[in-house]
This record gives C-alpha cells, structure tokens and sequence, in this order.
C-alpha cells in the first residue's frame, strides 16, 4: 500500500442537512488525515471543468446545476490506499444500491442527491486533477497525526 490524497466533497445536500461533520467524523474515525478543506460556492466555470467527462451525457446540466445551487465543502484526505478506502466508505453511486454503513447508505435516497464526491479509484490521476482544481499547493498541510504509528504496520 501507498500513502495517497484523494479528494472529497460534501455535496450541496449534505451541507444543507447538516452532515459535514458526520462526513469528517467518519473519515477521521477510519484513520484517514484531514490536509485540507474549505467551504466554498461552486461556480459554474469551475462545476463544467470538475466534470468534464461528464459534458455529452443527458444529465450534465442537470449535474452543473445541483453542485452550483450551495455550499460545498471541499477536502483533500490522506492515508495509505486512500482513494479506495473512500470509495468504500461512500457507497454505491446510487443510494439504492449502497449498503448500510456506507455514508451514501446512511444518508442518500436519491443518485441525484447523494450527499457525497470523491476520486474515483479506477480513473487512475482523478486525484490529482481534482484536488489541483480546488485547492492551491500551499493549501495543503503536511504533518504527522500521533496516531499513525497505531495505524499502518
């Protein structure tokens, strides 16, 4: 395993609900450290680049007007296999299909309200793209939590 950063958001709805903290809580609970996060608006230059790959599908605009209409609150985490260990924590894009215990299983009903972004794992540089998107370099902080020697081997 590696130690990597990977980006999270909590979406629109989660903020409007009240969930950042339970969304940090999890991550933090699992050994994932918290390098950066901030609580923003998405504008829509910034909406069309994040996704991108995403522009010729029916549900882009769609997409680009949700993650525009609040605040988000946008974070860079790191652990060893932290991408995966995310993905894991968040559950199925669709809340139906996530399992309880997963954040999206807790907290989602809806794909279109799915309380939570993060890198996707299998498109290998989603990390980096996305965290270069939202934050500059001297917004993240390095340093060593004192529980690390207790996480890893």
């Amino acid at each position: 395993m590696t130690e990597e950063r990977t980006f999270v958001m909590a979406k629109p709805d989660a903020v409007q609900r009240g969930l950042i903290g339970e969304i940090v809580s999890r991550l933090e609970d699992r050994g994932l450290k918290l390098v950066g996060g901030k609580f923003m608006q998405i504008d829509d230059e910034l909406a069309r680049e994040h996704y991108a790959e995403h522009v010729d599908k029916p549900f882009f605009d769609g997409l680009t007007s949700f993650i525009t209409s609040g605040p988000v609150f946008a974070m860079v985490w790191e652990g060893e296999d932290a991408i995966r260990q995310v993905r894991q924590m968040m559950g199925a894009t669709d809340p139906a299909e996530a399992a309880p215990g997963t954040i999206r299983g807790d907290y989602a009903l809806d794909l279109g309200r799915n309380v939570i972004h993060g890198s996707d794992h299998e498109d290998p540089g989603s990390n980096e793209r996305e965290i270069d998107l939202f934050f500059d370099p001297d917004e993240l902080i390095d340093y060593e939590r004192i529980d690390e020697g207790w996480l890893y081997e």
